[in-house]
């Protein structure tokens, strides 16, 4: 399994809740459709740093890197972030981080 991480920030209250509408009403649901994907995070945590704002972390889960690519196209290193998204976003990284999951536990309650 390939697990993708991807970080954007977002500087006011207003534009949080954007965001976060955007990834949870129009990504992740459009994501669910692609072969492949075997779901998704959407991570979230205050910053103290540099005036405040919010850090999010768009981790989805994926059977292989082709899986990936036909998400994300040849270039798998790079971000796709979609105009409703940049929109609102402070600061994003324009790469993402794969990994391969070494090793892996259910969360409680779920069967093995």
């Amino acid at each position: 399994m390939i697990v993708r991480i991807w970080r954007g920030q977002v500087a006011t209250a207003e534009n949080v809740e954007r965001y976060h509408r955007h990834v949870t009403e129009n990504v992740l649901p459009e994501l669910a459709g692609i072969a492949g994907h075997r779901g998704a995070y959407l991570l979230r945590r205050e910053t103290a740093s540099g005036g405040g704002g919010t850090e999010f972390l768009v981790v989805t889960l994926w059977d292989s890197i082709e899986s990936v690519r036909a998400f994300a196209g040849d270039r798998v290193e790079g971000a796709v972030v979609e105009p409703e998204a940049k929109a609102v976003l402070s600061d994003f990284d324009d790469f993402v981080r794969h990994y391969e999951v070494a090793h892996g536990q259910p969360p409680c309650g779920e069967s093995r």
